[in-house]
């Protein structure tokens, strides 16, 4: 079911993307800002009195590389899970590697595998420092553009499937080309295990489990330091919900735990609403379901705000919101479009710069 309802999102997700430019567009980050960490602060403020929009940023955007001193055993055979059964592909050479996924977390976990000089090519979303200048192969949005996948002469494709369309990029497989469907789930545990498998997929699994196995206790680290501002009755702790916009197409959706959301607002101390009230994977934003909701706050992708007109053009376009106590407090916090979902070795970053901005806003003036 977990899988079915990956499927259903990202077909719906992708058909807005492509109609409205894509999930990097308008909100490139850079290279991170220079901020005080989470553990130097101090709560000036209940969360529940702080009022105002913040945006979230990264203090580090790049991906930095775990070493064990693995050499890469190659051939590797791996399973790859397409959509007519599982196969089984032998991967020979990894000297140029194209990956893609609506993420780019599978690009990120090869940066921290330490193969990023041997990718050739980018996703929409791989905006991160020492892969923004790699050349896109996507068109429209997030529609894979197969062309340009094969003019970077790959000598293996990794995705995750959650890019298409998908009988294309299986298609490319007849070129000769290995290419390698793994299995991604929206979660914190989920880009662990994305790190052993494209590690097995790379020949590098020693360095794969080692990358999990550091992304697991950053993320231990950055979610105790949110731990210290998050308010021990439940009662004053924040209702969130996350919120997709593409206010120019007309595209408002609720993010609810299977898109990745749950773990997110658990490990920031959030009410989690869409689980509360048995919200899955993603719906249609209706007025009767922000109003049920009743957030405190609201997270969304900065390019979604940018394209609904900002707080205020999203309060007028969305009369609803701004009667839940979020829209009445303008309490949004928003972070760059390619980080925020961005399940991988950068995860620990969102949730000490989405603790920051939630619980510090100040800090980040």
């Amino acid at each position: 079911m977990r899988r079915l309802l990956g499927v259903l999102a990202s077909i719906v997700l992708t058909a807005s993307l492509a109609a409205c430019g894509g999930v990097a567009d308008g909100s490139n980050p850079g290279q991170g800002v220079d901020l005080p960490p989470l553990s130097e602060l101090e709560a000036t403020q209940a969360p529940k009195e702080i009022t105002g929009p913040s945006t979230a940023m990264l203090a580090e955007r790049e991906v930095e590389p775990v070493d064990v001193g693995e050499t890469a055993a190659l051939p590797a055979t791996v399973v790859s899970h397409v959509r007519s059964g599982d196969v089984k592909v032998k991967v020979t050479d990894t000297s140029r590697i194209v990956a893609f996924d609506m993420s780019g977390s599978i690009a990120s976990t090869l940066f921290g595998l330490g193969l990023g000089d041997n990718l050739v090519a980018r996703d929409r979303s791989t905006d991160f420092p020492g892969a923004e200048d790699l050349p896109l192969i996507t068109s429209e949005g997030h529609a894979v553009n197969a062309e340009a996948v094969l003019a970077q002469k790959p000598t293996v494709i990794i995705t995750d499937g959650s890019m298409g369309p998908r009988d294309v990029v299986e298609q490319l497989a007849d070129t000769g080309v290995p290419v390698v469907f793994v299995e991604k789930e929206s979660s914190f545990d989920g880009a662990a295990r994305l790190a052993r498998d494209v590690g097995e997929v790379v020949g590098l699994p020693k360095t794969g489990a080692a990358l999990a196995e550091r992304l697991q206790a950053d993320i231990d680290v950055a979610r105790a330091e949110v731990e210290r501002f998050v308010p021990e009755k439940k009662s004053d702790r924040l209702r969130m919900v996350f919120l997709y916009l593409r206010g120019n197409s007309g595209v408002y959706y609720l993010f609810a735990e299977d898109s990745g959301v749950g773990d997110l607002v658990a490990s920031l101390g959030g009410v989690d609403v869409a689980k509360e009230l048995g919200w899955k994977g993603m719906q249609p934003l209706t007025d009767e379901a922000i109003i049920k909701a009743k957030p405190d706050l609201i997270l969304l992708m900065t390019h979604g705000l940018e394209s609904s007109g900002g707080v205020d053009g999203l309060l007028e376009e969305k009369p609803a919101i701004a009667l839940t106590p979020a829209g009445q407090t303008k309490r949004f916090v928003d972070m760059a479009d390619g980080d925020i979902l961005a399940f991988g070795p950068r995860t620990a970053g969102v949730v000490e710069a989405l603790g920051r901005a939630i619980y510090v806003p100040e800090a980040q003036k």
